[in-house]
């Protein structure tokens, strides 16, 4: 298909098992054309501005695409390979020009603020992130969040130059004039731009190179050609490689910080893709009433009342610092006439019955959830949560490895106790398929088992399973489960 005219080639990471929502929602908010999803990344066009592309809630960082080819041909001598990689790179000066024109040119005057903020953020989450590794008082969660933010894949090694401490970067600095203006033999030089070079590489190649090899090689390259000099400390491009056996990509990214690092949350909990993922699965329409049971520190209502603030929003939790972090990211989000904390368990909720049109919660993985006897009140959990679901809500559930392992110990339960079941069960196949965001079946090809889906009704009477989601956190998997009320509580 054509490309639209205005449309720019994009790409954005996802977390595993999140591109199906990044896929959507660059459908969605974006217009994207040309939309093609592989592992851990989504390739699109669109014509949207910067302010569109920033409000993606889905994806991790978002990059201009400069190339994409299939595996480079891999040369066991480290000198032809270091060739080959150098010529994807800048075989043609005046695409990798254009590119950066086009990156210029989407910042336009909010370029060099948009640079200036981010660098101060960079230098307080460093510090914040400092401060928490020293307590050693960090939640599984928020330990996964820092280890997803360079995105690097099992086999894969980020970029560390020798003179520097920094995770991931080799650097370089540029002079480098008005792109659109520049040829490639003399780039007019008015203006100052840093840059640097990181590099991810697994399969063959990785066998011969390092990641540090490739980068440093890429970023003297790219000083000669275009006479550019290092600065290790304040980029403001960037050049991004990524090498192994399926695809050879190059992109600039358009943001200094990933995109899911929302400004507007304080106290990191559970990670902002998923939160919104899981919102986006909860249909949650204007006037509806919204509710999570384990709220934690909000993370959920807040991307949920972000992106759909006609709703009504209530969190509750049994711990007292849990609501006071949760009310400190309400404030410095502003949602404080969208969301109400309640104080109470779980397990016995002073709600009435049938009064939420979708409840949405992470069930914790930390100390509350250990391989012990509180995974058996996972039934009581639910049950609770059933009771105050309105018929036809649904409830959204991100569950750990070994509640997903509970659940399915619960539903098999279900196969055996349930002499009711509803007669739309029969032509449920057992094949492990989830709902798509767009509603859509698709294959998961997580391993799920298939005794969940091919159970049609659960031992909760009223709930049935409408799709799985394995997921990644990061050191750790986990799976966001959905399911449809169908009746009025017993």
């Amino acid at each position: 298909a054509e490309m639209a005219a205005g449309a720019e080639r994009y790409f954005c990471t996802a977390g595993r098992g999140l591109e199906p929502f990044l896929e959507r929602e660059v459908r969605a908010r974006l217009g994207a054309t040309e939309v093609d999803c592989v592992s851990g990344k989504v390739f699109f066009s669109t014509g949207a501005e910067l302010g569109e592309l920033r409000k993606l809630k889905s994806g991790e960082r978002l990059f201009l695409l400069l190339k994409k080819h299939p595996p480079l041909r891999v040369f066991r001598n480290k000198g032809k390979m270091l060739h080959e990689i150098i010529s994807l790179v800048i075989g043609e000066p005046k695409c990798l020009l254009d590119v950066i024109s086009i990156w210029r040119n989407l910042h336009g005057s909010e370029g060099k603020k948009d640079v200036s903020q981010e660098s101060q953020l960079t230098l307080k989450r460093k510090s914040e992130g400092t401060n928490i590794a020293a307590k050693r008082q960090k939640t599984e969660e928020v330990r996964e969040t820092v280890s997803e933010e360079c995105q690097v894949e099992p086999g894969e090694r980020c970029v560390v130059p020798e003179d520097s401490n920094q995770d991931c970067w080799t650097e370089s600095k540029t002079s480098l004039g008005d792109a659109s203006k520049s040829n490639e033999e003399e780039p007019i030089v008015n203006e100052q731009l840093s840059f640097r070079v990181s590099c991810r590489c697994s399969g063959a190649i990785a066998k011969i190179l390092t990641s540090q090899e490739i980068g440093r090689a890429i970023g003297i390259a790219l000083m000669k050609q275009f006479g550019w000099l290092t600065d290790l400390r304040n980029p403001t491009l960037e050049v991004f490689v990524h090498l192994n056996d399926i695809y050879s990509v190059v992109g600039i990214p358009l943001f200094r910080l990933p995109l899911a690092n929302r400004e507007y949350i304080k106290a990191a909990g559970l990670r902002s893709t998923i939160a919104w993922a899981m919102a986006s699965l909860a249909e949650i329409s204007a006037g509806a009433f919204v509710l999570d049971p384990m709220c934690g520190l909000g993370t959920i209502l807040l991307e949920a009342a972000k992106e759909w603030p006609e709703a009504c929003y209530w969190g509750v939790d049994i711990s007292d610092s849990q609501l006071e972090g949760a009310d400190v990211n309400i404030r410095t989000a502003g949602l404080m006439d969208k969301i109400e904390l309640l104080k109470a368990s779980v397990k016995a909720l002073p709600l009435p019955s049938e009064s939420f049109d979708a409840v949405i919660s992470d069930i914790p993985f930390g100390n509350k959830f250990k391989i012990t006897k509180d995974i058996e009140l996972l039934p009581d959990i639910l049950q609770e949560m059933e009771r105050v679901l309105c018929v036809g809500g649904t409830i959204v559930l991100l569950l750990s490895q070994d509640l997903h392992k509970r659940m399915d110990s619960i539903t098999k339960c279900a196969e055996n106790d349930s002499s009711n079941a509803i007669s739309e069960g029969a032509h449920e196949t057992g094949s492990a398929k989830a709902l798509s965001v767009d509603g859509n079946s698709s294959s998961l090809g997580n391993g799920v088992e298939e005794s969940f889906l091919s159970s049609r009704q659960t031992r909760f009477g009223s709930l049935v399973p409408d799709g799985i989601y394995g997921v990644s956190l990061g050191k750790t998997d986990a799976f966001i489960y959905k399911y449809r009320k169908t009746a009025g509580n017993w």
